[in-house]
Protein backbone atom coordinates (compact mmCIF):
# COMPACT_ATOMS: atom_id res chain seq x y z
CA UNK A 1 0.00 0.00 0.00
CA UNK A 2 1.49 3.45 -1.14
CA UNK A 3 2.06 5.71 1.72
CA UNK A 4 -0.01 8.84 2.98
CA UNK A 5 2.49 11.04 0.84
CA UNK A 6 1.53 9.63 -2.48
CA UNK A 7 -1.94 9.65 -1.60
CA UNK A 8 -1.80 13.18 -0.84
CA UNK A 9 0.16 13.61 -4.10
CA UNK A 10 -2.26 12.32 -6.18
CA UNK A 11 -5.46 13.47 -4.73
CA UNK A 12 -4.49 16.90 -4.27
CA UNK A 13 -6.88 17.98 -5.93
CA UNK A 14 -9.95 15.86 -4.54
CA UNK A 15 -8.61 17.12 -0.46
CA UNK A 16 -8.01 20.65 -1.43
CA UNK A 17 -12.07 20.15 -3.11
CA UNK A 18 -13.41 18.97 -0.12
CA UNK A 19 -12.74 22.23 1.53
CA UNK A 20 -13.60 24.20 -0.81
CA UNK A 21 -17.18 22.56 -0.75
CA UNK A 22 -16.93 22.60 2.68
CA UNK A 23 -16.37 26.32 2.88
CA UNK A 24 -19.86 27.04 0.29
CA UNK A 25 -21.69 25.16 2.10
CA UNK A 26 -21.03 26.35 5.39
CA UNK A 27 -20.95 29.56 4.19
CA UNK A 28 -24.71 29.18 2.65
CA UNK A 29 -26.04 28.66 6.17
CA UNK A 30 -23.93 31.35 7.72
CA UNK A 31 -24.76 33.96 5.11
CA UNK A 32 -28.49 33.02 6.31
CA UNK A 33 -27.34 33.72 10.09
CA UNK A 34 -25.34 36.58 8.67
CA UNK A 35 -28.32 38.10 7.27
CA UNK A 36 -30.56 37.63 10.40
CA UNK A 37 -28.26 39.63 12.81
CA UNK A 38 -27.08 36.89 14.60
CA UNK A 39 -23.90 35.84 16.96
CA UNK A 40 -22.40 33.18 15.34
CA UNK A 41 -22.57 34.19 11.36
CA UNK A 42 -20.95 33.87 8.09
CA UNK A 43 -17.17 33.53 9.12
CA UNK A 44 -18.28 31.63 12.13
CA UNK A 45 -20.13 28.74 10.19
CA UNK A 46 -17.20 28.81 6.82
CA UNK A 47 -14.52 27.93 9.35
CA UNK A 48 -16.31 25.66 11.57
CA UNK A 49 -17.29 23.54 8.67
CA UNK A 50 -13.88 23.73 7.20
CA UNK A 51 -12.13 23.02 10.31
CA UNK A 52 -14.42 19.82 10.79
CA UNK A 53 -13.42 18.80 7.31
CA UNK A 54 -10.11 18.98 7.89
CA UNK A 55 -10.21 17.04 11.34
CA UNK A 56 -11.97 14.50 9.25
CA UNK A 57 -8.65 14.73 6.46
CA UNK A 58 -6.55 14.65 9.59
CA UNK A 59 -7.93 11.64 10.66
CA UNK A 60 -8.18 9.92 7.52
CA UNK A 61 -4.38 10.17 7.18
CA UNK A 62 -3.70 8.97 10.44
CA UNK A 63 -5.74 5.90 9.45
CA UNK A 64 -4.16 5.39 6.39
CA UNK A 65 -0.41 6.45 7.99
CA UNK A 66 -0.68 3.64 10.71
CA UNK A 67 -2.48 0.84 8.59
CA UNK A 68 1.10 -0.64 8.59
CA UNK A 69 0.80 -1.80 11.78
CA UNK A 70 -0.58 -6.00 12.11
CA UNK A 71 -3.69 -7.24 13.60
CA UNK A 72 -1.67 -7.88 16.76
CA UNK A 73 -0.53 -4.47 17.29
CA UNK A 74 -0.81 -2.71 20.68
CA UNK A 75 -1.81 -0.12 18.45
CA UNK A 76 -5.31 0.43 17.52
CA UNK A 77 -6.83 3.00 15.38
CA UNK A 78 -9.95 4.55 14.94
CA UNK A 79 -10.75 7.02 12.21
CA UNK A 80 -14.05 7.89 13.85
CA UNK A 81 -12.41 8.96 17.05
CA UNK A 82 -11.88 12.57 15.91
CA UNK A 83 -14.89 13.29 14.44
CA UNK A 84 -16.83 12.04 17.83
CA UNK A 85 -14.92 14.30 19.83
CA UNK A 86 -15.45 17.34 16.85
CA UNK A 87 -19.27 16.11 18.11
CA UNK A 88 -18.53 16.94 21.76
CA UNK A 89 -16.63 20.21 21.55
CA UNK A 90 -19.29 21.90 19.35
CA UNK A 91 -21.51 21.75 21.95
CA UNK A 92 -19.74 24.33 23.93
CA UNK A 93 -19.38 26.75 20.70
CA UNK A 94 -23.31 26.08 20.56
CA UNK A 95 -23.73 26.99 24.01
CA UNK A 96 -22.03 29.85 23.49
CA UNK A 97 -24.45 31.25 21.72
CA UNK A 98 -27.84 31.11 23.48
CA UNK A 99 -28.48 33.50 25.25
CA UNK A 100 -31.26 34.66 28.28
CA UNK A 101 -33.46 37.53 27.38
CA UNK A 102 -35.94 38.64 29.94
CA UNK A 103 -38.62 35.63 29.68
CA UNK A 104 -37.05 34.37 26.47
CA UNK A 105 -34.24 32.08 25.14
CA UNK A 106 -31.95 33.28 22.07
CA UNK A 107 -29.68 31.45 20.19
CA UNK A 108 -31.06 27.82 19.89
CA UNK A 109 -31.53 27.76 16.54
CA UNK A 110 -27.62 29.17 15.70
CA UNK A 111 -26.45 26.33 18.48
CA UNK A 112 -28.56 23.77 16.15
CA UNK A 113 -27.12 25.29 13.05
CA UNK A 114 -23.52 25.09 14.44
CA UNK A 115 -24.04 21.86 15.39
CA UNK A 116 -25.29 20.89 11.43
CA UNK A 117 -22.60 22.55 9.92
CA UNK A 118 -20.20 20.37 11.62
CA UNK A 119 -21.58 17.59 10.27
CA UNK A 120 -21.61 18.37 7.14
CA UNK A 121 -18.19 19.10 7.31
CA UNK A 122 -17.79 15.23 8.82
CA UNK A 123 -19.61 14.28 5.53
CA UNK A 124 -17.43 16.09 3.49
CA UNK A 125 -14.15 14.91 4.73
CA UNK A 126 -14.88 11.59 4.95
CA UNK A 127 -15.99 12.14 1.07
CA UNK A 128 -19.97 12.08 1.72
CA UNK A 129 -20.46 14.83 -0.82
CA UNK A 130 -24.17 14.41 -1.85
CA UNK A 131 -25.83 13.68 1.63
CA UNK A 132 -23.71 16.91 2.67
CA UNK A 133 -25.08 19.02 -0.15
CA UNK A 134 -28.71 17.22 0.11
CA UNK A 135 -28.55 18.14 4.35
CA UNK A 136 -27.70 22.18 3.56
CA UNK A 137 -30.57 22.18 1.02
CA UNK A 138 -32.63 20.97 3.87
CA UNK A 139 -31.02 23.41 6.61
CA UNK A 140 -31.42 26.46 4.32
CA UNK A 141 -34.86 25.19 3.44
CA UNK A 142 -35.69 25.69 7.05
CA UNK A 143 -33.87 28.25 8.08
CA UNK A 144 -35.30 30.87 5.56
CA UNK A 145 -38.97 29.13 4.96
CA UNK A 146 -39.73 27.77 8.60
CA UNK A 147 -39.90 31.26 9.96
CA UNK A 148 -42.66 32.47 7.99
CA UNK A 149 -44.70 29.22 8.50
CA UNK A 150 -44.26 29.81 12.21
CA UNK A 151 -45.59 33.59 12.09
CA UNK A 152 -48.46 32.69 10.56
CA UNK A 153 -49.28 29.82 13.64
CA UNK A 154 -51.15 31.12 16.35
CA UNK A 155 -48.74 30.29 19.88
CA UNK A 156 -48.95 30.11 23.11
CA UNK A 157 -47.02 33.79 24.82
CA UNK A 158 -45.54 33.94 27.88
CA UNK A 159 -45.34 37.15 29.75
CA UNK A 160 -44.68 38.37 33.23
CA UNK A 161 -46.88 41.52 34.74
CA UNK A 162 -44.89 43.28 37.29
CA UNK A 163 -47.10 45.47 39.64
CA UNK A 164 -46.34 47.90 42.26
CA UNK A 165 -49.38 48.35 44.59
CA UNK A 166 -49.60 50.91 47.46
CA UNK A 167 -51.17 49.13 50.74
CA UNK A 168 -51.12 45.79 52.12
CA UNK A 169 -54.24 44.94 50.85
CA UNK A 170 -54.38 42.05 48.43
CA UNK A 171 -55.96 42.34 45.12
CA UNK A 172 -55.26 38.37 43.87
CA UNK A 173 -59.30 38.06 42.94
CA UNK A 174 -59.46 41.20 41.45
CA UNK A 175 -56.52 40.22 38.99
CA UNK A 176 -57.88 37.00 38.62
CA UNK A 177 -61.12 38.35 37.16
CA UNK A 178 -59.50 40.56 34.80
CA UNK A 179 -57.06 37.95 33.34
CA UNK A 180 -59.83 35.24 33.19
CA UNK A 181 -62.57 38.00 31.27
CA UNK A 182 -59.63 38.52 28.23
CA UNK A 183 -58.92 34.61 28.43
CA UNK A 184 -55.66 35.00 29.63
CA UNK A 185 -54.63 32.49 31.81
CA UNK A 186 -52.34 32.66 35.10
CA UNK A 187 -49.76 30.61 35.02
CA UNK A 188 -47.88 31.39 38.69
CA UNK A 189 -47.12 34.09 40.75
CA UNK A 190 -45.27 35.61 43.77
CA UNK A 191 -45.74 38.85 45.55
CA UNK A 192 -43.11 40.63 47.91
CA UNK A 193 -44.49 42.65 50.83
CA UNK A 194 -42.79 46.42 52.12
CA UNK A 195 -43.89 46.40 55.04
CA UNK A 196 -42.38 49.52 56.48
CA UNK A 197 -43.04 51.19 52.77
CA UNK A 198 -46.76 49.80 52.53
CA UNK A 199 -46.37 48.42 49.39
CA UNK A 200 -47.16 45.38 47.65
CA UNK A 201 -45.04 44.22 44.53
CA UNK A 202 -46.31 41.25 42.33
CA UNK A 203 -44.51 39.34 39.90
CA UNK A 204 -47.51 37.07 37.84
CA UNK A 205 -46.84 34.49 35.12
CA UNK A 206 -48.98 34.82 32.08
CA UNK A 207 -50.22 32.48 28.82
CA UNK A 208 -51.93 34.02 26.55
CA UNK A 209 -52.47 34.18 22.62
CA UNK A 210 -53.32 38.01 21.53
CA UNK A 211 -51.05 40.45 22.98
CA UNK A 212 -54.24 43.09 22.21
CA UNK A 213 -55.96 41.24 24.93
CA UNK A 214 -52.73 40.90 27.33
CA UNK A 215 -52.74 45.48 26.94
CA UNK A 216 -56.65 45.54 27.82
CA UNK A 217 -55.89 43.55 30.69
CA UNK A 218 -53.31 45.71 32.06
CA UNK A 219 -55.33 48.99 31.65
CA UNK A 220 -58.52 46.97 33.32
CA UNK A 221 -56.18 46.37 36.07
CA UNK A 222 -55.45 50.40 35.97
CA UNK A 223 -59.33 51.30 36.06
CA UNK A 224 -60.32 49.07 38.82
CA UNK A 225 -57.47 48.71 41.26
CA UNK A 226 -56.66 52.63 41.69
CA UNK A 227 -53.52 51.60 44.80
CA UNK A 228 -51.33 50.56 41.61
CA UNK A 229 -48.17 52.35 41.63
CA UNK A 230 -46.72 50.77 38.63
CA UNK A 231 -47.13 48.62 36.20
CA UNK A 232 -44.93 46.91 33.31
CA UNK A 233 -44.58 43.91 30.97
CA UNK A 234 -41.88 41.59 30.79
Amino acid sequence: MSNFGDIFMSDICIVFGKLLIAAILGGFIGWEREKRGRPAGLRTHLLLCVGVTLMMLVSEHIFVHYQVYKSDSVLRIDPARIAAQVVTGVGFLGAGTIMRFKASVRGLTTAASLWIVSGIGLAVGSGFILPAIFTTIIAIATLIFLPKVEGEMEKDKYMTIKMLISGQEHFLDNIKNILEKNSIKLQNYKFEKDVQKEEIVYDINVKFKDEKKLVLATDDMIKTIKEIKRLGLE
